[in-house]
């Protein structure tokens, strides 16, 4: 009885391969399979499929932010380049108005100081010309105050009338002015001969 068995699975076994199972075992296993895959194209894939599709939305969308984020920045670097550029603009311009302002002011200055030279010196000027016009009336009465003495003395009388005082005094002005230009001229004509004979 124990032979019998045997043989029949070694009749078995020469007709089918070794390495394949049963059919039976192949078609549960098929048909787990397909229930499996069933269960898992109607459950278990779309989830996957929405979660991916999530992600790469996030992703998609990050990456597009991404690039807005950077044509923003870019931008804003831009116009902060273009305004830092007009800031050096403007800049140049206001030292060159600057430079300008202070070379006007500089000459405007010098202006003023020359002007107040002028005064001050035309001011000087007048004060030692009204300075000398009064040395010369002081000078002057002294002088015919010793002429008129001198003259009285000479003279031998007295004069106390001013009519008289002031026509010696004018006289003998004249005479001395007219004493010191002949003395100038003949100077000056003595200079001339001398510069004619060398």
């Amino acid at each position: 009885m124990s032979s019998a068995p045997f043989a029949v699975l070694a009749a078995e076994g020469a007709e089918r391969p070794v390495l394949l199972p049963a059919y039976y075992d192949i078609i549960w296993s098929a048909v787990v399979f397909v229930v499996l895959f069933v269960l898992f194209w109607r459950y278990v894939l779309p989830s996957y499929l929405r979660v991916l599709d999530e992600r790469n939305e996030k992703i998609q969308g990050g990456l597009e932010r991404a690039e807005k984020a950077q044509a923003e920045a870019d931008a804003r670097l831009h116009e902060y380049e273009q305004q830092l550029a007009e800031a050096r603009e403007e800049a140049g311009r206001i030292r060159e108005q600057a430079r300008g302002e202070g070379a006007a002011i500089i000459s405007e200055m010098r202006g003023r100081a020359q002007a107040e030279a002028d005064r001050v010196t035309e001011q000087a000027t007048r004060q030692i010309e009204a300075e000398r016009q009064q040395a010369v009336a002081q000078l002057r009465g002294e002088v015919g105050r010793l002429a008129v003495d001198l003259a009285g003395r000479v003279v031998g009388e007295s004069l106390s009338d001013e009519e008289r005082q002031r026509r010696v005094v004018d006289r003998f002005l004249a005479d001395l002015e007219a004493e010191q230009g002949g003395a100038r001229t003949s100077g000056a004509g003595t200079g001339a001969t001398g510069g004619g004979t060398v």
